[in-house]
């Protein structure tokens, strides 16, 4: 593998794991103002993102390279209500789509084959995730009330499972 494909795998994963924390902190976040529909489906996200982050991984070893795990910034871990929550993992989502794309392009001028059919699942991935990120914050939008807030609350999951 080319020097500036490994960079960019190893990178995007530790990426990944700090999307990971940073939905944790969500959840927690969440969890703290009761919120816990959102805390349940942030916290089913951060385990999305370690898996992620695991992929990436399991692609450099089973290309014979040995993975670099870096540290992990501190999270953000304050919001001012759940629509800046919703816009924040918005652009999270998009943050990774941008450097999925690069290692992608990248991936295309070196010509490493191998790598992008894997590229191409997360490319996928994250049509997937932005849309969900889209959505959560035009249903936070519309819950203008305290009770509207509670119902999107008890069914955010749901809301999320079908896709």
């Amino acid at each position: 593998m080319e020097p500036s494909i490994i960079t960019v795998l190893n990178d995007q994963a530790n990426h990944e794991l700090l999307s990971a924390h940073c939905y944790e902190a969500m959840a927690y976040w969440c969890q703290s103002r009761d919120y816990t529909g959102f805390a349940k489906f942030f916290f089913a996200q951060a385990a999305e993102e370690r898996e992620h982050g695991a992929r990436f991984f399991k692609h450099l070893l089973d290309r014979g390279v040995q993975p670099k795990v870096g540290s992990i910034e501190a999270p953000r871990g304050e919001f001012t209500s759940l629509n800046e929550l919703a816009c924040y993992a918005q652009k999270l989502e998009q943050q990774n789509s941008s450097n999925i794309r690069q290692c992608y392009s990248l991936a295309l001028e070196a010509k490493d084959f191998d790598s992008q059919p894997m590229l191409m699942w997360f490319i996928g991935e994250q049509v997937e995730e932005e849309a969900w990120a889209a959505k959560m914050i035009t249903l936070v939008a519309r819950a203008e009330c305290a009770g509207s807030i509670y119902a999107l609350d008890r069914h955010i999951v749901k809301e999320f499972e079908d896709g």
